[in-house]
């Protein structure tokens, strides 16, 4: 089997097919950023037997899971999931998508060296929560309203408040709070209320007041029929060790400035660490307007410009991105990524590929991603 491995600076890549585990050393923990995708002929399940393989070999806890692109089939893939990995004692989003080759993916998060807690409400684990030594940290995922009957705005409004009480089970408000995933059912109908109601629940909680967290929002339906499923990541930062701010992109202005309240992205500054959290990112220009109409390679190319500049602007370089989701509008060439990737000879990054509407009918393409970079 092909393999490959590179360390630097306490940092580890394993690559295998189909799979890439980046493992980052730190004072008294490791973290391990996993991303699997079925090879070309496998069924889609066949990327859990990959994950649950590469987490026994880095021997962590998860703290949380993300699974994209996949039919769940009635409960059927969440049974593939349990039976590769066993008892799941941490959040899985899960995304459904059609099993298209090549817009299927999962990605674990895990930790070794502390304990991991599970945070549940509701009957139903939703999080977890770790101290790394410095800092505590919360991750919540598979967010989701009770009564799927309701308006739209109404099960965002309950799915914000629920982002709040279970915040609170840990000891954690929403002001520590420094990233959001919302993924929205038919998005394009109702994103401008779905923005209405986060800005209502941010003034309410003075989320305006401090740092407004990094944020991706975009199309992504639930089994359940809920009309948004949503996550987050929370920082209780007890002393001056560790500093959480905003970064601003110096390609595009801030996305308040056209009514969508969240920061280009975030960075976590530990005493052995530097983490950033880079928002859902488009073609969008510095005036706030679509670029590109209609050339998903001109919306790609400026994308990854600016999420490039982001970087470079905190230190940082591809080779430091530990997890990247990339969304292209359906019916777009998927592996026009793959071709940019390799024209700029950063084709190592992990990444997961899917098929999603973005917030703007006119926007082709769009990326998150996370880096960390330790410290000597």
């Amino acid at each position: 089997m092909n393999r490959k491995q590179a360390t630097r600076l306490g940092v580890q890549k394993r690559v295998l097919p189909g799979l890439r585990t980046l493992s980052i050393h730190r004072r008294g923990c490791v973290e391990h950023f996993i991303t699997a995708v079925p090879g070309a002929g496998e069924p889609p399940e066949a990327m859990f037997a990959k994950a649950a393989e590469a987490l026994g070999v880095a021997k962590g806890r998860v703290i949380s899971q993300d699974v994209l692109g996949m039919n769940s089939r009635n409960g059927a893939g969440m049974k593939a999931l349990e039976t590769a990995m066993g008892t799941l004692q941490w959040p899985v989003t899960w995304i459904e998508g059609a099993d298209q080759p090549g817009l299927v993916g999962t990605h674990l998060w895990a930790i070794e060296g502390v304990p991991v807690q599970p945070v549940r409400f509701e009957g139903r684990v939703v999080g977890t929560w770790f101290h790394d030594g410095v800092a505590r940290y919360c991750r919540l995922g598979d967010l989701r309203p009770a009564d799927v009957s309701t308006s739209r705005p109404e099960q965002a409004r309950r799915v914000f408040e629920q982002m709040d009480a279970v915040l609170k089970l840990v000891g954690m408000d929403f002001s520590k709070v420094a990233r959001t995933w919302l993924y929205l059912d038919q998005i394009l109908c109702w994103y401008g209320e779905l923005n209405q109601v986060r800005n209502e629940f941010y003034t309410r909680h003075r989320v305006f007041n401090g740092m407004v967290p990094a944020s991706t929002g975009i199309g992504g339906s639930h089994a359940s029929g809920s009309a948004l499923v949503a996550g987050l990541l929370a920082v209780d930062v007890p002393s001056n060790e560790v500093q959480v701010h905003e970064v601003p992109s110096l390609l595009q202005c801030p996305a308040i400035e056209y009514g969508s309240s969240f920061s280009r992205a975030v960075e976590v500054a530990g005493p052995d660490y530097r983490r950033l959290l880079i928002s859902g990112t488009a073609g969008i220009g510095p005036e706030g307007r679509t670029a590109c109409l209609g050339n998903v390679n001109g919306q790609l190319a400026l994308t990854m410009e600016v999420v490039g500049a982001i970087l470079e602007s905190r230190g940082m370089a591809w080779g430091d991105v530990t997890r990247a989701i990339a969304y292209f509008k359906p019916g777009t060439e998927a592996n026009l990524l793959a071709d940019y990737r390799a024209a700029q000879g950063i084709d190592s990054i992990p990444v997961q590929v899917v098929s999603s509407d973005i917030c703007r009918d006119d926007l082709l393409f769009e990326i998150e991603l996370d880096a960390m970079r330790p410290l000597e």
